[in-house]
């Protein structure tokens, strides 16, 4: 019986790894073992991040709405349970965007937010 050798497989593997590792520096982009942890330790951050970078947008938005809201003379936290009261079901991305860009409208969602507060 003739042994069974994964040349093919394994050189195709390593020029994935390798080409991957393409752009690194020193020996992290040439030697395959070095390469190999670089680019596992490389698509771990890359998922991580990629789920962290929605919680990043989420934060940015609520410090803008923060913001906007001080000159209304009403706290973030107290603005949302209005909303919450009034059902205004708009996100904090787009409620964001209407304080950026159209401020009169946004006002006026403020107010309701203040009415539905008050009663």
């Amino acid at each position: 019986m003739s042994r069974n050798r994964v040349g093919a497989a394994r050189h195709a593997k390593k020029a994935r790894i390798l080409k991957k590792a393409k752009g690194y520096v020193g020996g992290r982009s040439k030697l395959w073992r070095i390469a190999k942890q670089a680019v596992l330790k490389a698509e771990v951050a890359a998922t991580r991040d990629r789920r962290d970078r929605k919680g990043q947008f989420r934060r940015l938005w609520i410090t803008r709405l923060s913001a906007a809201l001080k000159t209304q003379g009403l706290s973030y936290s107290r603005f949302i349970n209005g909303l919450k009261r009034a059902e205004i079901g708009l996100d904090r991305k787009a409620l964001s965007e209407l304080a950026i860009h159209s401020p009169d409208v946004f006002g006026k969602i403020v107010e309701k937010a203040k009415a539905a507060l008050g009663a």
